[in-house]
């Protein structure tokens, strides 16, 4: 008979994710307090947002707040990666038709 400990992510007495270590169960609970302080912050706002809305936006903060809180402190964000299709495109025309290169 094997054991298997699961790491449970209850919200309200509602079970929202199972993990298999504690590290990542203590994560997803972070961002869920995250999301949960950004929808009341919203909630307050001037904009007017539907619960719905309310909910998505606070989610994609929380879940992107690596991303985030560099540019809430007035850097620029960091580029995404270029894709293989991307780079790809890149290469096909370097330069902007019409101009000459130096030799």
């Amino acid at each position: 008979m094997a054991v298997i400990v699961k790491y449970i992510v209850v919200r309200n007495g509602e079970e929202k994710m199972t993990f298999a270590t504690k590290k990542e169960a203590d994560a997803y609970d972070k961002m869920l307090d995250i999301a949960d302080n950004l929808f009341e912050f919203l909630e307050t706002s001037k904009i007017k947002l539907n619960e719905t809305q309310m909910e998505a936006v606070s989610l994609l903060f929380a879940q992107n707040r690596d991303d985030l809180i560099p540019i809430l402190r007035g850097t620029k964000p960091k580029k995404a990666p270029a894709t293989p299709k991307t780079a790809a495109a890149g290469k096909e025309n370097p330069k902007p038709k019409g101009t000459k290169s130096k030799k």
